[in-house]
């Protein structure tokens, strides 16, 4: 497409991945705090997200509440599921404000599209709508989930990378991919840099919920898993540098 030849990077910083859909937790963005939002870890955030998105990159993003408000906590101290997951959602739309407002600050044109209708803060989710703002080199940040309750933003992402045509899923965490077991446990955990989603799914290994990791499997959408949290990673992975954990279909 024309608008994309004109903003093609250099053969230098050749971009692996085109179009991406970033899944980013809420807990991200609380930083070294314990809760909410943290000023110097979104600024910081947002300025890698500009270069990405000034590289080439038709960026979107997905992001969860925890570091708000989490559904399964909810649900855990006796709410009742389905209104614990509506606060949750609810949650992610405040994040994606946020997010949004930090990404304005860097001078990024950007879009908060939310699966519930929040018209006063956030346009309805269409498809084709969320496609064109792509193409005119619009930062996007989806909120809410998928709007229904009993589905995660783990989910969400997945099922939002399919309908944009994302090249992959990439899980921003505060790991650094996938290992074993719980590196924070055990010193010794191995870090996978490849794995399959049959094997992931068999070993019940954390890189996203069984919802998710089915619908990307099952349409060969690649997901990759590294620490968002370290500047420059995100750069190398849209770039196709080792980072983090892939996971594929073999």
């Amino acid at each position: 497409m024309a608008d994309r030849a004109t903003n093609a990077p250099s053969e230098e910083h050749a971009l692996h991945y085109r179009r991406v859909l970033l899944k980013l937790s809420g807990e991200v963005l609380m930083g070294d705090t314990g809760f909410g939002i943290d000023q110097q870890t979104i600024t910081r955030l947002a300025e890698e997200l500009m270069q990405i998105q000034a590289s080439g990159v038709d960026l979107a993003v997905v992001i969860g509440g925890g570091n708000i408000f989490r559904g399964v906590s909810g649900t855990a101290s006796g709410m009742d599921r389905a209104s614990a997951d509506y606060m949750g959602m609810l949650a992610t739309v405040m994040n994606a404000i946020a997010l949004q407002d930090a990404l304005e600050r860097q001078g990024g044109v950007v879009r908060v599209i939310s699966a519930l209708h929040i018209r006063e803060v956030a346009e309805p989710y269409i498809r084709r709508r969320a496609v064109r703002h792509l193409e005119k080199k619009r930062i996007l940040i989806f909120a809410a989930g998928t709007g229904n309750p009993y589905f995660t933003t783990d989910t969400a992402a997945s099922l939002r990378a399919m309908e944009i045509g994302a090249d992959v899923v990439l899980k921003g965490t505060k790991v650094d991919g996938v290992y074993d077991s719980d590196p924070a446990n055990n010193p010794d955990a191995a870090r996978y840099t490849t794995l399959s989603f049959t094997e992931a799914l068999t070993r019940q290994l954390a890189v996203m919920d069984a919802t998710a990791m089915s619908l990307c499997r099952d349409n060969d959408m690649p997901i990759v898993v590294f620490d968002i949290t370290k500047a420059g990673e995100l750069r190398r992975v849209v770039e196709g540098e080792p980072v983090g954990t892939l996971v594929t279909e073999e």
